[in-house]
C-alpha cells in the first residue's frame, strides 16, 4: 500500500496516474483469481485508496465478502472497511454478508461485535434491518456498554429504515438515558432524537425521562476538571453530549409548560456557567439558546438567551456572528423587545466585509422594524444604501420599500421616505415596487402637486436613476398640471 501511495504521489501528470492506477488495479484482479490469496486484506486495502481517488473498484465487492468472514481479526476488519467504503445499500451483493454479520453479532470479542454493528448501522438496507433487528435489540441489553451504545447507533438506522419496527425500540431507550456511560447516553439520545424526529407521537411517552436527562446534564456542568478528566475539551466536561441533551430536552420542551418548567434551572445553569471564550463552551451556548427559545421558557431565561446572542454578534468569528444572527432572525418573533436592544450592534453588522453576514444582518434588521421604530431604522438603511455595494442594493432597496408600505405613519412621510429611495439607488428598483409607487400617489389627491414638485427638482438634479425618471415622468405627465 505504502508503495502504492508514493507511485501515485510521483506521478506529474494525470495521465500518468490513470496509467498507474490501471496497471495497480491489473495486478490486483489477477491476484483475485487467485484460490489461495494471503495477501487479500492488502489488495482491498489498495482499493480503498483507489476508490478514495475515485477510480472504479466494483470488482472487489466479493473480496471484501471473504475477508469479513475470515477468522482473523485483522482481514475482517479490513472486509468491514471495504464493506462500507465499495458497497452501499442499494448494492445487488450486499444481502449476501448478512449471514455474517449476524454471525458476527454473535461473536465473543466486543470488537468483532463493534464491527458488524457499525456495518449495519451504515450501509444496512430495508430488508436487512428487517432480518437483523431482533439480534440488534438483544445486544442493547448486553453488559457491555461498547456493544450497547453500537447497538443504540445501529437501532437508529433501524428506525429510519423500516417504520414498523420503531416500537421494538421504544422501550429499550428508557435504560440508555439512565446509563452513566457517556458513550451509552449519547447513543441513547441520539436514538430518542431520531425517533421522536420520526413519530412525534412518542414525545408524551419520553417526557418522564426529563428529570433523568436533566441530573446528567447538571453533573457535567457541575463537575470539576479531576472528576470528568476522560471528557474535558477546552475545559467543558463532554461538549458532545451536553449539546446533544440539550437537543432531545427542546424536542421534549416544547409546546408543554410543565416539561419546560422542570427544565428551566439547569439551562439558566448551564447559559450562565458555561465560558464562550472557545469554541467548545460557544457550541454548548449555541445549543442552550436553542433550546430557551423553543420551549416554554421563563421570560428572564428568554432574555438571557437573547443576550447570549448578542455577545456572539461581537465575536471575532464570522461563523458564530452568522449563527447568532440567523438565530435572532428566528427568535424575533419570540420576544421582540429584548432583540431591539441589539440594533445598534445589528446595524453595525450590516458593513462587515463578509456578504452572508450583512445579508443575515439585513433580514434580522427588516424583521425588528415596526411602527414604532419605522422612521428611525429607516433612516439608518438609507444611511446604508449610501455605500452599499452595487450587488447588494437592489435586496436593500427592496426591503426598505417593503418596511415602509407595511408601517408608515402618513402617506407624506411614505412619499418622502421612497422618493429618497429611488434618488439613492433609482437603478435597483424593481417595477413592481415603482408601480406600487405610483399607486400610492393616484389614490392621495391632496399631494399631487406636492409630490410633482418633488420628483422635478430631484429629477433636475439627476437624471442617472431610471426608477425616479420613469416615475417622475409619468407624475408630471398625469399631475402636473
Amino acid at each position: 500500500l505504502r508503495e502504492l501511495i508514493r507511485s501515485i504521489r510521483a506521478c506529474k501528470t494525470a495521465a500518468e496516474e490513470r496509467a498507474v492506477v490501471a496497471r495497480e488495479c491489473a495486478l490486483i484482479r489477477t491476484a483475485f483469481k487467485e484460490d489461495d490469496n494471503q495477501f487479500r486484506h492488502r489488495n482491498v486495502a489498495k482499493l480503498l485508496f483507489i476508490h478514495m481517488m475515485g477510480y472504479p473498484t466494483h470488482f472487489g465487492q466479493m473480496e471484501c465478502l471473504k475477508l469479513i468472514a475470515s477468522s482473523k481479526f485483522p482481514e475482517k476488519r479490513v472486509g468491514y472497511l471495504g464493506l462500507t467504503q465499495l458497497l452501499d445499500e442499494n448494492t445487488e451483493v450486499l444481502m449476501l454478508v448478512t449471514n455474517s454479520i449476524k454471525n458476527d453479532m454473535g461473536h465473543d470479542n466486543q470488537y468483532v461485535n463493534g464491527l458488524a454493528l457499525c456495518a449495519l448501522g451504515n450501509i444496512a438496507s430495508s430488508e436487512m434491518c428487517r432480518a437483523l433487528a431482533r439480534e440488534v435489540e438483544r445486544m442493547m441489553n448486553s453488559t457491555n456498554p461498547y456493544v450497547r451504545k453500537k447497538a443504540a447507533l445501529c437501532a437508529m438506522r433501524i428506525i429510519r429504515k423500516v417504520d414498523e419496527i420503531e416500537d421494538k425500540f421504544n422501550h429499550r431507550i428508557g435504560p440508555l438515558l439512565d446509563d452513566r456511560n457517556h458513550g451509552v447516553l449519547l447513543s441513547g439520545c441520539s436514538l430518542l432524537a431520531a425517533l421522536l424526529e420520526i413519530n412525534p407521537d412518542y414525545v408524551s411517552d419520553f417526557r418522564r425521562h426529563i428529570p433523568s436527562l436533566v441530573r446528567a446534564l447538571r453533573n457535567m456542568v457541575t463537575s470539576g476538571y479531576t472528576s470528568a478528566a476522560e471528557y474535558d475539551i477546552a475545559g467543558i466536561t463532554d461538549p458532545f453530549l451536553q449539546a446533544k441533551i440539550l437537543r432531545v430536552l427542546r424536542i421534549l420542551g416544547t409546546g408543554n409548560a410543565k416539561a419546560s418548567d422542570e427544565m428551566n434551572d439547569i439551562l439558566a445553569q448551564v447559559a450562565t456557567n458555561t465560558e464562550g471564550t472557545k469554541n467548545t463552551g460557544n457550541a454548548i451556548l449555541y445549543e442552550c439558546v436553542l433550546t430557551i427559545m423553543s420551549i416554554e421558557a421563563e421570560s428572564g431565561l428568554r432574555v438571557l438567551g437573547i443576550n447570549i446572542l448578542g455577545r456572539f454578534l461581537i465575536s471575532r468569528d464570522n461563523n458564530i456572528r452568522y449563527v447568532a444572527l440567523a438565530t435572532l432572525q428566528r427568535v424575533v418573533n419570540v420576544d421582540l423587545k429584548a432583540v431591539q436592544r441589539h440594533r445598534a450592534t445589528i446595524i453595525d453588522c450590516l458593513k462587515d466585509s463578509d456578504v452572508s453576514i450583512r445579508k443575515r444582518a439585513l433580514d434580522v434588521a427588516y424583521a425588528l422594524i415596526t411602527e414604532e421604530n419605522i422612521k428611525s431604522m429607516t433612516k439608518e438603511l438609507l444611511d446604508y444604501l449610501l455605500v452599499a455595494e452595487i450587488n447588494f442594493k437592489e435586496e436593500l432597496c427592496s426591503k426598505i420599500s417593503l418596511a415602509v408600505d407595511r408601517y408608515s405613519p402618513n402617506r407624506r412621510w411614505q412619499i418622502d421616505t421612497l422618493i429618497k429611495v429611488m434618488c439613492l439607488g433609482g437603478n435597483f428598483v424593481k417595477e413592481q415596487q415603482r408601480e406600487k409607487f405610483c399607486r400610492v400617489v393616484a389614490s392621495t389627491p391632496e399631494l399631487h402637486s406636492y409630490t410633482v414638485i418633488k420628483l422635478y427638482f430631484n429629477m433636475r438634479e439627476s437624471l442617472a436613476q431610471e426608477a425616479l425618471v420613469n416615475v417622475g415622468v409619468w407624475c408630471l405627465g398625469e399631475f402636473g398640471d
